[in-house]
């Protein structure tokens, strides 16, 4: 062999092996990543069924339910909620009414939830859920203002229709 095909043959080989480690951490990548869904996005089905996701928004006050170290509860982002099913202890922090973030897989309409995470501050909210909670309430606001004015009608219309 020419000491030009053996620098060609050893530059291809330390290529392959490159190609073959940006393979395995960009698979060990894919595999250790978790996206964040609010409630409203399970309920359109968004969610993947059958892969570890978070949903994260606020405990639906009256909804714990606990039988020894199985608790069922409600998380709610005002507009949709999603049963969550954990079984472990949950934080100090937990409380309905306030905010949480759980991580798991959704089987059978229920969360189940492997990893529950209360919000440690008062003030403080993951981003993703203070966005999917602001999100829900714009829907619930324009979902209040297309009922109380009938389809067709403006308030403008329905005083110019109006008779003295």
């Amino acid at each position: 062999m020419k000491p030009r095909h053996k620098k060609m043959a050893l530059a291809g080989v330390v290529l392959v092996c490159v190609g073959g480690i940006v393979a395995l951490v960009l698979n060990a990548f894919q595999s250790n990543l978790v996206f964040f869904y609010s409630p409203s996005q399970i309920a359109n089905h968004e969610a993947p069924a059958a892969r570890t996701f978070r949903v994260g928004g606020l405990v639906e006050p009256g909804s714990v339910k606990r039988d020894g170290t199985q608790v069922q509860f409600v998380v709610t982002d005002s507009a949709k909620t999603v049963a969550v099913r954990y079984e472990g202890i949950l934080p100090d922090l937990f409380k309905e009414g306030k905010g949480v973030v759980a991580q798991g897989q959704l089987k059978n309409g229920v969360f189940v939830a492997r990893e529950v995470l209360a919000k440690h501050d008062e003030n403080y909210m993951p981003p993703e859920a203070a966005a999917a909670l602001e999100q829900a309430q714009k829907g619930n606001q324009k979902l209040g203002e297309s009922l109380a004015t009938p389809t067709g009608y403006g308030s403008a219309g329905a005083a110019a229709g109006a008779k003295p």
